[in-house]
């Protein structure tokens, strides 16, 4: 385990209202301070500060399918729930990096274009594509009885890749931005354990809504096929990770592990 533990007292508290002003729209006051140890709090607790909207998104699937909304509609609406809830921040990670990655194979140009405003149609496609596999994917797990159960449970977790995008041995990309203080600042020892707690979730939930024991395990498998891919593509495009790029990573996993739960 690490020397020094980051979930404790005053660390919990302000790493909590860290990760709660970064990644959702939920009223927080701010920390009363940021340093290593907060910093790595806010991204081991970011599961956990996104429960409301993981309730909001559960409860709009339950709530519909009982008053007779088509499970696409609700699909759609889940979207945008979590759009809102977190500034459509992910989403624009997203967008900023399938623009970085088809713009060039020069890391200047990438990086540049990365942090450029505008949408090109590399972006607009994986925004449709990841967007659209999301809607479906909650769309199909509606219509299961404990399905808005496990959309949400998949919400949480898919915020649990920040553990490992921000682990030691991830290094940032050669700019100013979010990354260049969260890179590499999570021990593997916390990262790991995090993971195992994940899996441990989603066997348990799984399981619960009728799905194979194996089922969670696979899940958990394919969340980290896909954030092992984005890192490694960013490390050998960007040289490093960078605040897009974890935006990416949550909503190209939550895509991935959306598909593999709507098969139970």
């Amino acid at each position: 385990m690490p020397e020094a533990s980051p979930l404790r007292g005053g660390s919990i508290r302000d790493g909590w209202r860290l990760a709660a002003g970064m990644i959702t729209v939920v009223p927080s006051r701010p920390p009363t301070k940021v340093d290593r140890q907060v910093a790595i709090a806010a991204m081991l607790l970011a599961p956990l500060v996104v429960i409301p909207l993981a309730l909001a998104v559960g409860l709009a699937g339950w709530g519909g399918r009982e008053v007779g909304i088509s499970p696409l509609v609700l699909g759609f609406v889940a979207v945008g729930l979590l759009a809102l809830g977190n500034r459509s921040f992910h989403i624009d990670g997203l967008a900023d990096v399938a623009d970085a990655l088809t713009a060039s194979y020069d890391r200047k140009r990438s990086l540049a274009v990365m942090v450029d405003p505008t949408s090109g149609p590399a972006a607009i496609a994986m925004l449709i594509v990841t967007l659209g596999i999301q809607a479906a994917a909650f769309a199909s797990l509606f219509t299961l009885d404990r399905g808005p159960v496990v959309a949400a449970v998949l919400v949480c977790t898919s915020r649990a890749v920040l553990a490992l995008t921000c682990s030691v041995g991830v290094p940032p990309a050669d700019e100013p931005g979010l990354a260049a203080d969260y890179a590499g600042i999570v021990t593997r020892p916390w990262a790991v354990l995090t993971w195992v707690v994940v899996t441990a979730v989603l066997v348990a939930v799984l399981a619960w809504a009728g799905a194979p024991w194996w089922h969670g395990l696979i899940t958990a498998a394919v969340a980290l096929g896909v954030v092992a891919v984005v890192l490694h593509r960013a490390v050998t495009r960007f040289g490093g990770v960078t605040g897009d790029v974890f935006g990416a990573t949550i909503e190209l996993t939550l895509a991935a592990t959306l598909i593999a739960a709507s098969a139970i």
